[in-house]
């Protein structure tokens, strides 16, 4: 016969959360009030009667899964309410066998919430939930004008033109200036090659002059016509979205300084990543917290001596894309701890690995930055070599005096 178990509440009076698109099943429990399950839509006037709802009935704790984005229109007309909400990890729930409807699911997120057994998720502010929903979408933008681009050189290619060839940057000014030239009816390509007089341009007047003699017709003239008005409007957006970030970034800007001193990341990089974590790094008990947060940790499936795999986590995919752009900038920095650093675990791991562990380490050192309040120092290029040094020498030292049985003088400094 099985014994009941008795636990102190967590809480006295909990609610748990079961969110679908189209509805909400709640469940509330605890001390003084009897278990009850509603049902209430996903507008907004149905999320304000049962936030209303929750407060007639004195619940202090809410529980909820993170389901897709149906969770933030709740937490957003719930957080006024002054209650402690915990969004968790849907994996994380583990339902009891037979137990399928959504009232349920509802009442066994409840029962976990008041017995303790639930672990929350990071969800920031409201302030930093809408600055992320900023540098999401200028990285998407970022990246909707570089397809465009590369769309506008496969039309050249089609058109025979080629720029990419001659030119290692088609953005730049000497390029833009002969694809205006092309746009507005020259064809001559030595009069396009005498355009070309940057001092920086690898290729010979000649090399141009053969690369943009194509075969450019009306439909390719229409067709670039509408890429680079398209590129034009995306570049528009994203100067708006610049200032709109610099202006709620503007309380913070001494700290994106500060980080920008890390090598290989810049003021883009530093605010998109403020963006995710934030700058208050209580949050996260340590930096391998964090670490494993944004899926920056691998994991270790080991059975019977034999490694099966080393995977990471999925984590936050923005703050790991982030990082892995900040680790291959800093992979190329000259003279650096970090270029040193991904050179050696390149050469024992591969280099996907290395960029995975160089954004690790990236990572821990913006927290520890962040937590302490303090400036990048670099470490230098033989910062490794001469820790292994004194390693080997604090290890001799040891030998020598486990082999003379005393211990051994240290050696006179003035002398």
């Amino acid at each position: 016969m099985s014994k009941k178990v008795e636990f102190e509440p967590f809480a006295e009076r909990c609610c748990g959360l079961d969110i679908h698109k189209k509805e909400i099943v709640a469940t509330v429990e605890g001390e003084g009030i009897a278990r009850e399950t509603k049902t209430f839509n996903s507008t907004t006037r149905s999320l304000t009667e049962l936030k209303e709802w929750l407060l007639e009935l004195g619940v202090t704790h809410v529980a909820m899964e993170s389901t897709g984005v149906y969770w933030k229109p709740v937490m957003n007309v719930l957080e006024p309410g002054g209650f402690s909400i915990m969004v968790v990890n849907a994996r994380h729930i583990k339902y009891v066998p037979g137990h399928k409807t959504d009232k349920k699911d509802s009442a066994w997120i409840c029962k976990l919430l008041r017995a303790g057994l639930m672990k929350g998720s990071f969800i920031p502010s409201r302030e930093q939930r809408d600055l992320r929903d900023l540098t999401r979408y200028r990285r998407k933008l970022v990246q909707q004008q570089s397809a465009e681009h590369n769309r506008m050189i496969r039309i050249f290619e089609d058109a025979n033109l080629k720029l990419s060839s001659v030119f290692s940057n088609i953005r730049g000014k000497t390029c833009t200036a002969v694809i205006d030239a092309v746009i507005r009816g020259e064809r001559d390509p030595q009069k396009l090659a005498e355009m070309c007089t940057h001092w920086r341009l690898k290729s010979t007047q000649e090399e141009i002059a053969l690369a943009v003699e194509g075969n450019f017709t009306e439909h390719h003239m229409f067709m670039i016509r509408m890429i680079r008005r398209s590129i034009a409007s995306i570049e528009a957006e994203i100067a708006d979205l610049d200032a709109e970030i610099d202006r709620r970034m503007a309380p913070i800007n001494d700290i994106i300084e500060r980080l920008c001193g890390i090598p290989s990341m810049d003021r883009t990089s530093v605010k998109e990543l403020i963006a995710e974590i934030g700058v208050d790094m209580e949050v996260f008990p340590t930096a391998d917290h964090l670490a494993s947060w944004a899926g920056m940790s691998p994991g270790n499936n080991e059975s019977a001596g034999k490694k099966k795999s080393s995977h990471t986590n999925h984590g936050n995919k923005a703050t790991k894309a982030i990082m892995s752009e900040c680790a291959w900038c800093a992979s190329r920095t000259k003279n650096t701890f970090f270029s040193t650093r991904y050179k050696r675990l390149a050469a024992r791991r591969g280099k996907k690995r290395a960029i995975v562990a160089l954004g690790r380490e990236i990572l821990i050192v913006v927290y520890h930055m962040l937590k302490d309040g303090t400036e990048y120092r670099e470490l230098g290029p033989d910062y490794m070599d001469d820790r292994r040094k004194q390693a080997q020498i604090k290890y001799h030292k040891e030998q020598l005096k486990t082999l003379l049985g005393e211990d051994t003088p240290e050696p006179d400094k003035a002398a």
